[in-house]
């Protein structure tokens, strides 16, 4: 009896942890390649509460809201151009993890180069100053006639 008691409470503990290990939020989809679209575009928006994390990883409320408001708008018949754009009119470019090149973001997609290329062309004038600095001086102490 006492093994039996033992061998249940195994069994129950095993399958136990099967139990949280199922989806958190099943849609239903018509079929395999909707559910392979919905995982691409939800990768493809940011949450608008978090910081660097995807709509099909956040676990925030409103990153749930807006995977069921892409489901929905899946099931209406919407492209995905047509997903993006309303979340966008909603939530500003933002909401995609690669905006579009326009007046709103160049320095998004061209600041960092503009900034090596300012940063470069220090690096290269401070260095032509410090030759220049440099052979003067020594032109100086030669015209001189300075020994060592």
């Amino acid at each position: 009896m006492k093994r039996l008691l033992v061998l249940t409470t195994l069994l129950l503990c095993l399958f136990a942890g099967a139990l949280g290990a199922q989806a958190i939020e099943p849609l239903p989809f018509k079929d395999h390649a909707q559910e392979l679209r919905f995982q691409h575009l939800t990768a493809e928006l940011r949450c608008p509460m978090c910081q660097n994390e995807t709509l099909a990883d956040s676990n925030a409320p409103i990153a749930r809201d807006l995977r069921h408001q892409v489901f929905a708008l899946m099931q209406q018949g919407k492209s995905d151009g047509e997903i993006k754009q309303y979340l966008v009119d909603r939530y500003s470019d933002y909401v995609l993890y690669d905006p579009p090149v326009n007046a709103a973001t160049w320095l998004l997609w061209f600041g960092p180069l503009l900034i090596l290329l300012i940063g470069t062309v220090v690096v290269v004038v401070t260095i032509r100053k410090r030759a220049r600095a440099t052979s003067s001086a020594v032109t100086a102490n030669v015209d001189h006639g300075d020994d060592w």
